[in-house]
């Protein structure tokens, strides 16, 4: 009776189908929505599933897949396949890390900086005006299709990096590293409006507590920079629109150079 080997059964459609999964499973762990906490993982692996339903036949069509030779060798193909995915999410949450440092820079000018409340889409204590600014970003992330992108940028991925092909490329720490950075210069030009709104407001309490020294400076003080406070972010916010699109436009073109760091 001949002995059937499960492993060279495995290596032909069946391999190939997991290292899809594998890369599309990637995006699920930490892209903003549809990496969401929120999100019961049942779905998200439901959903996972599906798109690698969908991009197996146009893999099949591009490329011959085969599996590594050993189980070892393919491990660690699987682990290639997943850093790309989640590479993919990383380079799109760390464009919006920016807006949830925004708002913390902001809530601890206006005064909000002891008023903390659980974000469950990043299971962190965020602010009122970040948790408002996040979410704000993620509806209108969703709103132009932002999330279609990030499946474009998987779709795209296969083709500028065909499965088992990844090669490491040293600058992808450096951009990393300056895409961090980025973080907090973008949360910066987002909360200065209301940065300088609340130093003038000091400023001006500061002359007027020295010329009425009989007045209570923090009775009057902490009203007013609320108020003041609010009153900017309610007056920036159609100009924030306008810079979540150049964010986003930046996100795509860096998840572009991120996927041509590693290809072959």
């Amino acid at each position: 009776m001949t002995e059937i080997d499960f492993y060279d059964v495995f290596q032909g459609q069946v391999a190939a189908f997991l290292l899809v999964l594998t890369r599309t499973s990637g995006i699920f762990f930490i892209s903003p929505f549809l990496g969401s906490m929120n999100i019961p993982y049942k779905l998200r692996a439901a959903v996972a599933v599906m798109v690698a339903v969908i991009l197996f036949p146009i893999v099949l069509k591009e490329y011959v897949i085969h599996a590594p030779a050993t189980v070892l060798m393919f491990a660690f193909t699987v682990a290639k396949e997943l850093f790309i995915g989640w590479l993919i999410g990383l380079v799109a949450y760390i464009a919006l890390t920016a807006i949830n440092t925004a708002g913390k820079i902001m809530d601890m000018q206006i005064g909000f900086a002891v008023v903390q409340m659980m974000d469950p889409t990043t299971m962190q204590q965020t602010g009122l005006v970040g948790t408002f600014l996040y979410n704000l970003t993620i509806i209108y992330f969703v709103a132009t299709n932002g999330h279609h992108v990030i499946l474009s940028a998987l779709t795209e991925s296969l083709r500028i990096i065909p499965l088992d092909s990844m090669v490491w490329n040293t600058s992808l720490p450096e951009l990393i590293t300056d895409l961090t950075a980025g973080i907090w210069m973008n949360g910066m030009k987002i909360a200065m409006p209301v940065t300088f709104a609340i130093l003038m407001t000091n400023v001006g309490l500061g002359i007027l507590a020295r010329t009425m020294p009989q007045m209570n400076i923090f009775v009057v003080g902490i009203p007013m920079q609320l108020m003041i406070g609010m009153t900017i972010v309610s007056m920036i916010l159609p100009f924030y629109i306008l810079f979540l699109d150049v964010i986003f436009n930046e996100m795509y073109a860096n998840i572009s150079i991120a996927l041509k760091a590693l290809a072959p």
